[in-house]
Parts: structure tokens; sequence; C-alpha cells
């Protein structure tokens, strides 16, 4: 099924019910292939089939469930839900009616300490009391207002959330109240005031909290320049990034940032390039090469052809794959949503209980109804809500800081069981570009090492074989030796060498043992050196000139700098470490070697990679997996967690979980840790979240606890798990 993917805000979510609710409503419409949303940043993650639906058509179903959708207006769509369009526009400043609930509060909560009476009655009741009365009624009445509505737009379908339960909290309250001053008992306006008022009081915590979590998604949003300087018939013109289209040539001065991603077509500079890999040091560049929007430009002045606008740069890309990833849900709180769609109805049979139980068995009518009212207030699911999303908005926003993407929440929660760490070795443990680490000289052939690097620089230069870079970088680093002699007539044999004429007119050839054996070349020297155990962990290239062979380049592929630490530090965390390679088994045991790694799987393709992972899995193993090709992917896909290096291929990329922006191994220590501090953030919240409910719950109906203190006590649960979650960032 074709299928595309939204990402929206709803408005007037309040707890883990609203989401449960708005879950239910888009899942069992048909064209909708999986939904999830997220209770901390409100928004929602939707894969549809666009030929059966549009996003109006989605967000529809969002207003008809009783919310609201946050940004542009739908036209005829925003009427379906006038709540929440009435909500949004008078009550959206929870500052200001916390600041008028307590200032409205106030005096009544004072009557509870210091009795004051006017000895004015009307309708025998004191004037102070009715100003109790009137300052309890806008509380409850107009600052409370969205939680009695929406508990109504719920009651309508059926179901109830957070609002119902200090809905019917504080209205029990309040209209008790006015019949218990009537009938000369204890009133309680002052507690129904309260509630809101401590309930407002714990949203405005909650939401300054929260944007915290979120502090680093908006830093990578607020990254992108917002304007350029477009040559325009070789003039330059500044206009929004918005007007650039593929194609424009911009200029970037020092100091400034790069406007989209695109190639330098003029001018050298060092790039900034942290803000994206978390790497701190410059990089240079040229021109041909590709840099991306929002980098900071340090050097000279560059022209950028843009190749990339809109959704389709690095950064875009990033922010939008950060957003899907805090959308998402691990497996753990799968087990939340399930609680929290039984939850209120649950609290509600609670509530009722208490009511019944002090009314009949203890029979105190008054404590009956105070004590229910506690339960309903105390009981409100909101740190159930938080407690996921809040910790992966960290871990995911800490990431993105650190140039590690983490493209789900479900790798979080992955990480936990994790045994082993299974690198691929060419590109990952080493970097890929082979070098010179050996120039071997027949003795017998009594050549000079400089006579050597002549003739194989002078023939090397005509191949684009990476063998043949290295040895133009080795020679270059030794420029004295260096005369560049030209060589002529050169020819390049496939997959074996390359042959030419020097200044004398004899022949020269640069290649492997095969185009030496083919041209009748001395092979003794040949078989000497490639039976010799210390060339077997690379590639020897052999250079002769006329019968004779004079010597060879050993040709290595480099292990990365950081590998040894980062092995070791994998070693010290309790992981095994394992290294599975499509390279001949001599290659990879002295990679293994170097690095102290004892799990070897080598001579294997693809598919025997993935079968390989796969087998160590049957056998118990939870795996992590870190590639950086395409012949990468289906592993990646295998493994228990798969982390894609910064260099890998894009399907690579694609299917990996995790991916690292910059080619650098510490990346896969630190994503692991991240996921292990996210993950026990998650358990932590959520352990306390069912903690808190499961003892306060009872502590409410047996009477140790007053509405206002349940009031209170449920806003600091809520805060307290947002910053349990923000200890990740740390």
């Amino acid at each position: 099924m074709p299928t595309k993917r939204i990402i929206f805000e709803i408005t007037g979510m309040t707890c883990a019910s609203c989401v449960a609710s708005n879950e239910r409503a888009l899942a069992k419409t048909p064209g909708i292939k999986k939904a999830t949303i997220n209770f901390a940043t409100k928004k929602a993650l939707v894969e549809y089939d666009d030929k059966l639906l549009n996003e109006n058509d989605i967000k529809k179903i969002i207003l008809v469930n009783g919310y609201g959708i946050g940004g542009p207006h739908l036209g005829k769509y925003q009427l379906v839900n006038k709540y929440a369009q009435y909500k949004n526009e008078l009550f959206g400043n929870i500052k200001v009616r916390l600041v008028l609930s307590i200032i409205f509060s106030l005096p009544i909560i004072l009557g509870m300490f210091f009795k004051i009476s006017s000895g004015f009655l009307i309708l025998g009741i004191d004037f102070v009391m009715w100003i109790h009365i009137v300052l309890a009624t806008v509380v409850v009445f107009v600052l409370g207002w969205p939680f009695h509505s929406m508990a109504y737009a719920q009651a309508k379908k059926g179901e109830a959330n957070m609002d119902s339960l200090i809905s019917m909290g504080t209205l029990v309250a309040y209209f008790f109240s006015f019949w218990a001053i009537f009938n000369g008992q204890k009133e309680y306006f002052e507690t129904a005031a309260m509630i809101i008022m401590f309930i407002l009081l714990g949203k405005y915590l909650e939401d300054i909290s929260v944007q915290k979590t979120g502090e680093a998604m908006r830093r990578l949003m607020e990254l992108g320049a917002k304007r350029a300087h477009i040559l325009v018939s070789g003039e330059e013109k500044e206009v929004e990034i918005s007007q650039l289209k593929v194609g424009d040539i911009v200029v970037v001065r020092p100091g400034e940032k790069i406007p989209l991603d695109g190639y330098i077509v003029e001018g050298e500079s060092a790039v900034n390039e942290s803000m994206l890999t978390g790497e701190s040091l410059l990089v240079d560049k040229k021109v041909g090469d590709y840099v991306f929007g929002a980098m900071l430009n340090e050097d000279g002045i560059l022209k950028i052809r843009v190749s990339q606008t809109g959704e389709g740069t690095a950064l875009a890309q990033i922010i939008r794959s950060v957003e899907e990833a805090q959308n998402s849900k691990p497996p753990i709180q799968k087990m939340a949503d399930k609680v929290a769609r039984i939850f209120v109805p649950v609290v509600l049979l609670l509530a009722l209980a208490t009511f019944l139980g002090w009314f009949f068995l203890a029979h105190q009518a008054m404590n009956a109804i105070i004590f229910a009212v506690a339960v309903l207030v105390i009981a409100c699911p909101c740190a159930l809500g938080l407690a996921t999303p809040t910790a992966i908005m960290v871990g995911t926003g800490r990431g993105a800081k650190q140039g590690i993407l983490f493209k789900s929440g479900e790798g979080f929660e992955r990480i936990k069981d994790i045994s082993m760490v299974i690198f691929d070795k060419t590109g990952t443990l080493t970097k890929g570009r082979p070098v010179v680490k050996e120039v071997l000289r027949n003795l017998e052939a009594k050549i000079d090492e400089s006579d050597l690097l002549n003739i194989a620089y002078g023939l090397a230069l005509n191949s684009e074989h990476p063998y043949s870079k290295a040895i133009i970088a080795y020679a270059l680093g030794l420029n004295a030796l260096i005369d560049k002699k030209e060589i002529k007539e050169i020819k390049e044999y496939r997959g074996r060498g390359l042959f030419g004429l020097d200044q004398s007119g004899d022949s020269v050839f640069l290649g492997n043992a095969k185009i030496m054996e083919e041209n009748n070349l001395d092979s003794g020297w040949i078989a000497k050196m490639e039976s010799d155990p210390k060339n077997q962990a690379g590639a020897l290239l052999f250079v002769a000139r006329g019968e004779v062979v004079l010597g060879a380049f050993l040709i290595e592929d480099q292990v990365r700098d950081e590998a040894q630490t980062v092995v070791a530090t994998l070693q010290k965390m309790h992981f095994k470490v394992g290294i599975i390679s499509g390279d001949r088994m001599v290659v990879v045991q002295a990679v293994a070697k170097d690095l102290g790694i004892s799990n070897i799987i080598a001579d294997v393709l693809p598919h025997e990679k993935m079968e390989a992972i796969r087998r160590l899995q049957v056998q118990g193993e939870k795996v992590v997996f870190v590639g950086d090709g395409i012949n990468d992917a289906p592993s990646l896909i295998q493994a228990d967690l798969g982390i894609a290096m910064g260099s890998a291929m894009d399907i690579a990329k694609e299917v990996g979980q995790i991916v690292l922006l910059e080619n650098n191994l510490k990346k896969v220590v630190e994503a692991i840790f991240i996921s292990r501090r996210t993950f026990r953030a998650i358990r932590q919240n959520l352990f306390w979240a069912f903690c808190y409910n499961i003892i306060a719950i009872p502590l409410a109906m047996f009477g140790f606890l007053t509405p206002a203190i349940a009031a209170a006590a449920m806003s600091f649960s809520s805060v307290s798990v947002v910053l349990n979650s923000l200890r990740v960032s740390k």
C-alpha cells in the first residue's frame, strides 16, 4: 500500500487518555496504516494511503473527536470543533489563567484561617461568604471552563479523560458547598478553587519543563540561515531563503551560514560542520565539494550552486527524522497505553466506591463527598502520559546535538538486552582508504627506492584505482624522491594493473602477481613475498621494468585512530565485540589482532553476513551491527539494533535505527550510552507514575488526603517525571 507521512499538532489534549482516544479514532479509519501521538509534543505522526485520504481528511478525524488542530486553520473543517477554536483563542495562555486563579483563590483560602464576617446578611448568608461564592464561581466556571467543556465533549462520546476527573471533582465540591451553606454545614468553596489553581500551577510548570525537553529540537530548527546573497546577472541580491531554487548560485562570506545544500563552484574555505556532525574540527572545502545548509563558513568566500531546497536539505531531513523519532513509541509504552485506556473509567468506579463506603458504612455524608473528590483529583494520569515521550524527546535531542540521529523510540528499548556489538570492517573499523604501509625492494634488482617510486608514481597517475591513489599520496608525501619522469603508452588492465614505456623505451609494470605472471616476469621473489605472513594482511602491488621485478608496495586499509579505544570501552561495558567482513580471513585477523577482538567472521557475502548475525541471535545473542555500505543493509535490518556510519550509503542509513552523522566510532559508544540512559529514564518515569497512583489512590479513598492536597500532589507528579527526563541531557 503506497503510504505518505504527516506530522501535525493536536490541541486540547490533557492526559494519556486523550492520546489513546485520538489514536483509536485514527487507527479505525480505513486508509490509515499507523498513527502515534506524542503527549509531550502534542504532535501526531500518521502514515496513510494517499489514494484514500488527504491531510485534511486526517485532521478532520481529530476535530470530530473533540480536539483541535494547531497551525493553519482548515476552513470549513475548523468549524467542526468550535470548542477547540474557542479554547485556543480564549484560554491558550496558561500563565494568565494561573495568575488570575491565584488572585481569586487567595481570599477564599485566607478565609479558611481567618474567619471574617461583615454582619450584613443576604438570604441569610453573610456578605463575605457571597464574595467567596463569586470568586469561587469565577475560578471554577471561567478559569476552569476548558476542563468542563472538554469533559462534556468526552461525555458525549461516552468517554472520559483527565478533564472529566477535574471537572467532576470541582463541580461536586462547588455544588455541595452551595447546599452546605443553606443547610448549616461546612462548605468547601476553597477546595473547588484550590483544585483549579493547583492543576493550573502544575500545567504551567509542566509546560516550562516540557519546553526544556524540546530545546535541542528548537535549536535544530533555528540553525538554518534566514536570508541569502544570490547572484543574478553577475550582481548580488539579498533574498529570503524560501525564494531560492535548485541551480541558483549563492555567495557566502566568512562568518555567514551556508543557506542550502549544494556544490562549491568557486572558492576555498574551512567550514564548521559541528552543528550537523558534532565534530568540532573545521573541514576544508574546495571547488566540487558538497556543503550542507546551516553550516558556518569560517574562512574564504564561497560560491555555491544550490542542489536541494526545502524538505530535501540535510538539515530538514534530520529535523523530520528527529520529529518522527520523538513521535514513535517503544514497546514499553504499549503497556502504559493499555493502562491509560481503562484508567479513567476505573478511577470513576473507585471514586463511586469511596463515596458509597463512607456514606453507607461510615455514615459520614460530608466525608463521602470530600474523599470521593480527592480520589478523582489525585488520579489524573498526566504523569503516565508524559513518562515516555519526554524521555524520548530529551534523548533524541541530545543525540542530534552530538551528531547521532535516533530514527525511532524503539531503539532506546532494544539497547537494554544487547549483548554483542558486531562491526563491519572496511569503512567502519577501517578508514576505507588504502595506504602504503611498506615499500619492499628486490635486493637482487639493485635499485634504489627513488627509482622504484618514480616508476610506480608515473604509472599510478593514469589510474583512478584506490591502490593507485594510495601510491600517489605516498609519493607526494616523499616529494624529494620524485622526479616525475614521463611514462608513455600507458594501458590499464582491469583487475590486474598498469603497463607503460619509460623514457628508455623499456616496458614497465605496476600491478598484482597476475599481470606479472602473464608477462613471464620472475615469480620467485613474488612467491616469496606473497608467502611471507607479515604481507598477507594487505595487498601487494609489484613494480617491474623490462624482465626484472624491482619491488613491491604493501598496501593496507588503515584502522581508524579511535577504533582501539572504542573496542576497549565496549568490552569494559561487558559487551562482546566482533568483526564481520567479506575480506580474506588473514586480513580480518590482522585488524582483529590490533584491536583485541577475538570474534571474527570473514570471507562472507552480504547475504551471508545477515545469516551469520541470525545464527548469533539463535545462540541467544542480542546484536548491535555497525556498518556503512550498501552491502550492510541486510545485516542492519537483521540485527537487533542497526547503527549506520555517517559515510553510509543512503540505503544503509534508511534501514539503520541509528545514524551517526560523523565518521567517528566514538559515536557508537555515545549512542549506546544515550540509549541506555534514555530507556532507564523511561522505566523510572513509568515506575513512579504507576507507584504514585497505586499509593495515592488508596490514601485518598481512606481519607488521608484532602482534595486540595491531592491536586498539588498530582501536579507535582507530572513535573517530577519531566524533571527526571531532563537528566538524560546531562
